[in-house]
């Protein structure tokens, strides 16, 4: 591959929902090429000298080294902003950072609380924004999932996904990706844990109920990042919402099971089910690093 489409430069990607379904298989595509020419050992420096600034509010190990290692495979460089570092709407305001950083970089990346922030970060700055995580969406691992689903069962269209846990941003981003893709969603939570109105798909309450049949089983914490204090409360509300060899045995024979890491062994999913035949989970880590090298080297200028 010698090219990459012109038509996306300088576009955002906010939410899993922000591109069309073609959109999307550009950039699935795309990835599918990039992960070829790595493992070919082939350079794809698409990004000469390009940098791409990382906001971190939140701890990361795939967001980070992702973003790092693929924008040094493009060819271009990162630069690393803790939150404190620079008080994103305390120290100084989003919109004035948003407008700096314009004038340094050619693309920004923010992992971080309220998805409002992202929103305001990319209304304000004159170069693509990308949204590394939110308590709302996490539409860059969604694009590694949906990668990471075709290539393991080589088609999106009529695959049913069964999501098993919480109904937080992976949970949203998926279910919004899969509409757009032609992939069934059920999410099956306890009361009160349930995806935001609004969110496609079906919700169900018994996990078995939504494994039945299912091509992918997907889970995620049931505690993320700010709910410490939950901890307790949600170990009780999502027992038996655990994927175990039994639950596996409900969907489809080839089923894969996916988890966006990190996993917390014995709550959300058992470890020999993470690290047995039907896991996909250390492909879908790894997509992470070629699903964002497409997204960056489709939007940036």
């Amino acid at each position: 591959m010698r090219t990459v489409p012109e038509h996306l430069k300088g576009r955002d990607f906010t939410r899993a929902a922000a591109w069309s379904r073609d959109e999307l298989l550009t950039a699935l595509d795309l990835a599918d090429s990039l992960k070829r020419l790595q493992r070919e050992r082939r350079e794809h420096r698409f990004l000469p000298g390009r940098a791409l600034a990382l906001i971190f509010q939140k701890p990361s190990l795939r967001t980070r080294a992702s973003f790092e290692v693929g924008m040094a495979q493009l060819g271009g460089f990162t630069v690393h902003l803790a939150g404190a570092e620079i008080g994103l709407g305390a120290r100084e305001t989003t919109r004035d950072i948003a407008r700096v950083l314009s004038g340094y970089v050619d693309a920004i990346m923010i992992r971080t609380f309220a998805q409002s922030d992202v929103d305001e970060l990319a209304d304000h700055a004159t170069v693509p924004v990308i949204n590394g995580l939110t308590d709302g969406e996490h539409p860059c691992q969604a694009l590694a999932d949906f990668m990471t689903i075709r290539e393991r069962l080589g088609r999106l269209e009529g695959v049913r996904i069964a999501y098993i846990g919480d109904g937080n941003n992976v949970c949203v981003s998926l279910a919004h990706m899969a509409e757009l893709l032609g992939a069934s969603f059920v999410a099956a939570t306890p009361g009160g844990f349930e995806p935001p109105p609004g969110t496609p798909g079906e919700a169900v309450r018994d996990p078995g109920e939504a494994a039945a049949g299912a091509d992918v089983l997907y889970t995620d914490v049931w505690t993320s990042m700010g709910q410490e204090e939950e901890q307790a409360r949600r170990l009780e509300a999502f027992r038996g919402y655990t994927i175990d060899a039994a639950l596996v045995a409900h969907a489809a024979a080839d089923a894969i099971v996916l988890h966006c890491l990190p996993a917390h062994y014995g709550e959300e999913i058992a470890e020999d089910v993470a690290y047995g035949l039907q896991s996909a989970i250390w492909d879908e880590a790894e997509n992470r690093l070629h699903a964002q090298k497409a997204l960056l080297a489709l939007v940036v200028p």
